[in-house]
């Protein structure tokens, strides 16, 4: 489906600003990966994007490959990113067919709602493993050919979730905080050998699936929720892209081992508060019931 340039880059970038440079995304189908590839592509990347679903994972290169004529985008479907070697694979396929990796975005993540008392064991490790052993496996893979490349540059897809704790979100926020610290640890060891290293943590933003989850795709609770965020606004895809592109381009050259909230400040209202903004979920009460929150999963196979 054709989106419109307006909806993922702002006008203020120069075209053929990333001539001649290569990015490896994972989870670049999805919705704020994806449009943090177009931008890029748009102003002159070419780009190989991974993910698990075949069919999802080629049509997304496909579009993605529109927005600029001769570009050349890879979609590699079939990748698990809790498996080293099928990353490794996708990695070197990359560097093989478009002449090597200059960027990275590790974007593969997994999550849903859900309180401790629910979670099941295998709940937790399914999001530790997508998340923290997938960047893991992501550096471990592309490190090699970001190391030729003369602007190395790898930018992490975290959250906010884990500055304050947020109930029912514990799994996400012990992983994001371990992504917050693998970015750090690639400052400090590749710093030196010129790769730059970063996170992006987004809010809630607009049309996605998580914000559809996390506010219950309610459209006046998401007016709620955006009137008490600082900004006043929930973010954009175009918010997160346009972030990228400055970490990306010359303008960012300095920045390293940062963590860059793109959520309107809201990261400094949450916490124990209503979740999502639903007056159904103020806090403490929903904690406090003996049944599960609508909507929240409860994973647990044997309930007490």
């Amino acid at each position: 489906m054709s989106v419109p340039e307006s909806q993922y880059l702002s006008p203020v970038w120069r075209d053929g600003l990333f001539k001649g440079r290569v990015v490896f995304v994972t989870g670049g189908a999805g919705t704020i990966c994806s449009m943090q590839t177009r931008a890029l592509v748009r102003l002159g990347a070419n780009a190989c994007i991974v993910g698990r679903s075949e069919g999802k994972t080629e049509d997304a290169a496909k579009e993605i490959a529109k927005v600029r004529p001769g570009a050349k985008v890879i979609g590699i479907g079939g990748c698990d990113v809790r498996k080293m070697e099928s990353l490794q694979a996708a990695a070197d396929r990359c560097a093989r067919e478009l002449g090597g990796i200059d960027f990275v975005i590790a974007g593969a993540a997994g999550n849903f709602i859900v309180s401790l008392d629910g979670m099941s064991p295998n709940a937790f490790k399914s999001v530790m493993d997508i998340d923290v052993l997938g960047t893991f496996n992501t550096i471990k893979a592309t490190i090699p050919h970001l190391l030729k490349s003369s602007s190395p540059r790898i930018i992490y897809v975290s959250a906010t979730f884990h500055y304050t704790g947020m109930p029912m979100q514990a799994h996400v926020s012990a992983a994001k905080a371990a992504i917050d610290s693998l970015m750090a640890s690639v400052a400090l060891e590749y710093g030196p050998r010129g790769v730059q290293s970063n996170v992006i943590a987004p809010g809630a933003i607009e049309n996605t699936e998580g914000a559809a989850r996390l506010l219950n795709s309610d459209e006046d609770v998401q007016k709620a929720y955006a009137a008490s965020i600082p900004s006043g606004r929930l973010g954009t895809v175009r918010d997160v892209a346009d972030a990228t592109v400055f970490l990306f381009c010359e303008a960012g050259t300095y920045i390293n081992g940062q963590v860059i909230p793109v959520d309107g400040a809201a990261w400094r209202r949450q916490g124990a508060s209503t979740m999502g903004g639903d007056k159904s979920m103020e806090y403490p009460n929903y904690l406090l019931s003996t049944e599960p929150p609508k909507g929240v999963k409860d994973t647990r196979k044997n309930k007490l």
